[in-house]
């Protein structure tokens, strides 16, 4: 998450709620590993104990997180998220999303697939208007790829890459080369031809990240992440994963 960008949004039980203020922002970013102790946030933050507690207190209220009682020390307390990060705002880019409804204007789509130009044109648009949807887009991706494991029979790590493998190229998701097994890491190439298609801004990156994680989590019954290394743009070849056990 940037802790710089002016706006974040967050899905809770109520509602969506909109945030400003990268203190709380960075306190959500930083409940996203798993329960924390008011130490650890004031540590994390580098503000005063004071500052936390004002706003520890106002995302209580509006239902982003919940506190209780640590189980190792009942006189502390922990923190922990009830809410889903959904978008953040970002400067409006009205290029590429233009250039993307023009191509689905042209009889050049067809080479392409009509229905992948549709899903970037989605994720353009959002971008054109100013919404960054990685958060979103990596959450819907984790529960496309529970989904997706009810296909994976294997249950071993090795054999669920094989079968992911095969899926994905008969299912023309794409592709993506086993670089290392211990710790897994994978360098997804042209995922739902996110390199093809000749208008790049960005490219499915949260979305593939999401997808793995969830075929992951499911099949092997524990949480992990997929973390994405260096920086993806339109001139690499791929994107490269590493899973982090937590």
């Amino acid at each position: 998450m940037n802790n710089g960008d002016n706006t974040a949004i967050f899905s809770t039980d109520i509602g969506v709620i909109a945030l400003n203020g990268s203190v709380k922002i960075k306190i959500l970013d930083f409940l996203k590993t798993g329960c924390k102790s008011f130490d650890e946030i004031v540590q994390h933050t580098g503000k005063a104990k004071s500052t936390i507690s004002v706003h520890l207190n106002d995302l209580k209220t509006q239902n982003l997180l919940e506190e209780a009682i640590d189980s190792n020390d009942k006189r502390k307390k922990v923190y922990f998220l009830r809410c889903q990060y959904v978008a953040c705002s970002q400067e409006p880019g009205m290029k590429h999303y233009n250039e993307m409804l023009d191509l689905i204007a042209s009889p050049e789509v067809h080479s392409f697939g009509c229905l992948k130009c549709l899903f970037h044109a989605v994720q353009y648009g959002f971008r054109a208007h100013g919404v960054n949807c990685d958060p979103i887009m990596r959450k819907i991706g984790n529960d496309i790829g529970n989904s997706l494991s009810k296909n994976i029979v294997s249950q071993e790590p090795a054999s669920i890459l094989q079968e992911m493998l095969s899926f994905w190229e008969e299912n023309n998701i794409g592709s993506f080369t086993i670089v290392e097994t211990d710790p897994i890491k994978l360098a997804v190439h042209n995922f739902f031809d996110c390199r093809s298609i000749p208008i790049k801004e960005k490219t499915l990156c949260s979305f593939a990240q999401g997808v793995l994680e969830g075929v992951f989590r499911a099949k092997m019954g524990e949480e992990c992440v997929m973390q994405m290394l260096g920086k993806c743009d339109d001139t690499c070849d791929s994107c490269l994963f590493q899973m982090i056990k937590l």
